[in-house]
């Protein structure tokens, strides 16, 4: 039976460190970390993770705003808008929150934040700092799955790990990471021919594919380590990893649960993030 990977503790545990590191930057800097949360329209998921965001940082001692501007705003004043916190030198870190209205593009709102703000780690700039193995700036939820395995002890160095989902926001800059640390890594996606055979090879499987419980007991080997990325809500409203849990369970050696494995490390590593530019501007 598996070993539970408890993504809740461990975030508690940072936050906990964190609050006392922004105590002491303030009383030594008088810097506060800021972060700033803009909100596009009112799509209730968005809604719901913007404010688990805020009582994050605001427990954790920093200041927090959550920008709301209507649906209905133009390219052009959302651009603007970010600009102006971009030149605002109390501000640390900018998130524009995902997905964004049809008219606006996404790209050139990822671009408009400063590279230096970014605590997404979606800017093109601090990607390509990923990829050339120098990132400071990087995505948040995969760089919490790399502390969730550290704080395991699961060796990475020459262990066979696939990731499941490309997408610039998980599946690739994890693979980066999972690079970083010396695996051999492998990313899969839902066109790939014989997915089931090709995880059965995998010592760690990172699944991020946006589909409930598609990752069954044929998936796995016996004691490989499994982080379940997704969040996937059935029709009578609970929500499902991309990995069928119960099947799993009873093969891998160490799985996150879905909720309170990635999830809670993902804000996190924002504020973490947030955090070190503050510093930094401290200390420079």
């Amino acid at each position: 039976m598996a070993r539970l990977i408890d993504g809740k503790a461990v975030a508690q545990q940072m936050q906990a460190e964190l609050a006392e590191k922004v105590a002491t930057l303030k009383s030594e800097t008088g810097i506060v970390p800021k972060l700033i949360v803009i909100l596009v329209g009112d799509d209730p998921a968005s809604q719901l993770y913007v404010g688990n965001k805020e009582r994050a940082a605001l427990k954790a001692g920093f200041e927090s705003e959550i920008v709301r501007v209507p649906e209905t705003i133009s390219q052009s004043d959302l651009l603007d808008l970010i600009e102006n916190y971009n030149q605002d030198k109390t501000c640390h870190g900018i998130l524009v929150q995902l997905p964004l209205p049809n008219h606006i593009n996404d790209q050139d709102v990822l671009l408009a934040i400063s590279p230096d703000k970014d605590v997404d780690g979606f800017h093109p700039m601090n990607m390509g700092q990923l990829w050339s193995g120098h990132g400071s700036l990087i995505p948040c939820t995969p760089a919490g799955i790399i502390k969730l395995l550290d704080t395991y002890k699961v060796e990475l160095e020459g262990k066979q790990a696939l990731v499941i989902g490309r997408s610039n926001i998980v599946g690739k800059p994890m693979a980066q990471l999972l690079l970083d640390r010396n695996a051999t890594v492998t990313i899969a996606h839902s066109r790939t021919k014989n997915l089931a055979e090709l995880a059965r090879q995998a010592d760690i499987l990172i699944v991020a594919i946006g589909r409930g419980h598609f990752v069954t007991k044929e998936f796995v080997k016996e004691g490989v380590v499994v982080i379940d990325v997704g969040m996937n809500r059935l029709a009578d409203g609970r929500f499902v990893g991309d990995v069928k849990f119960d099947e799993v369970s009873e093969v891998a050696s160490l799985l996150t649960p879905v909720p309170g494995g990635v999830g809670p490390m993902t804000i996190t590593m924002l504020l973490e993030q947030t955090y070190q530019i503050a510093k930094n501007k401290g200390l420079s």
